[in-house]
């Protein structure tokens, strides 16, 4: 159903079953695929294409120009995949350049004043929760999760099966399988309990613990630790970790680290949670 009061642009194609609601704006060029829902006052912009079953909040910006002083047209566009929902007063902004695009991949949820800036590329089955911000370039694996009003500086990377601890400022990478701690937004192990629910079996977890210990642990170089990763990580289930650090270019998050409360990773046989605290003698 199409609402008599939104305002669409003749030149924009809308698939079947698509839901318009009051005072949406669809502009020029834009392309919405099948069996989408557009709740009230949502604007889709021009350079903008949404694959389908997406659900768009009220509010809502798609393909805004992107918040940058030295942009100038013509710029890139956006592409939404399919079966995403982005909530109340989400924004995703178009690319700087014609030739590059803003991309939100499948099956996202994205929470109420979630930011997606400008040449973003953003993976499959993450949550953004409320007021979480991503800079410019920044590029997210897949499930992953961002604790309400994360904020991601321009160009980092979050790797597949990270999360974010609330409040999380992150202004290096991350890498796969990590957790960070909101208060501290520095690493306190890894996401176990995301690592289960995604089939990852208990010797994969032993070893990708291995390689955390190798990573944070070992006091080597980073010279050194790059050398072991590719020659004991190439493959198996730390290889995406391998790949990814070898990339960095910003250099990854460290580990929390305090003199009276040291962390260790459970073991294999314990609880679901991920860390625990020693307290200090004394």
């Amino acid at each position: 159903m199409i609402s008599p009061h939104a305002v669409i642009s003749p030149s924009a194609k809308i698939g079947v079953d698509v839901e318009i609601g009051a005072f949406c704006v669809i502009e020029d060029g834009v392309e919405i695929g099948d069996h989408c829902q557009l709740a009230p006052h949502s604007v889709i912009q021009s350079g903008t294409r949404i694959g389908k079953n997406n659900r768009i909040g009220n509010s809502s910006i798609i393909g805004g120009l992107p918040q940058h002083i030295t942009a100038q047209a013509p710029f890139g566009n956006v592409v939404i995949g399919d079966n995403n929902t982005l909530r109340e007063n989400t924004t995703v902004h178009r690319a700087i350049k014609e030739s590059n695009t803003t991309i939100v991949g499948n099956n996202n949820y994205l929470m109420v004043n979630a930011h997606i800036a400008h040449d973003c590329v953003i993976g499959n089955n993450n949550v953004l929760v409320n007021n979480t911000m991503l800079g410019g370039h920044v590029q997210v694996g897949s499930n992953v999760t961002f604790g309400g009003g994360s904020g991601v500086h321009q160009f980092c990377r979050i790797g597949s099966l990270a999360m974010l601890g609330a409040q999380s400022h992150v202004v290096q990478d991350i890498p796969p399988f990590m957790m960070v701690d909101g208060l501290t937004s520095r690493i306190v192990g890894l996401n176990l309990i995301g690592l289960r629910r995604n089939g990852r079996t208990a010797e994969d977890i032993k070893t990708i613990k291995s390689a955390y210990m190798l990573l944070y642990r070992s006091g080597l170089t980073w010279a050194e630790i790059l050398d072991d990763f590719h020659e004991m990580y190439a493959a198996g289930p730390v290889a995406e970790i391998t790949q990814f650090i070898s990339e960095t270019k910003r250099g990854i998050v460290s580990e929390r680290h305090s003199t009276h409360s040291p962390l260790r990773m459970l073991g294999p046989d314990d609880s679901e949670r991920e860390i625990i605290e020693l307290r200090a003698a004394g």
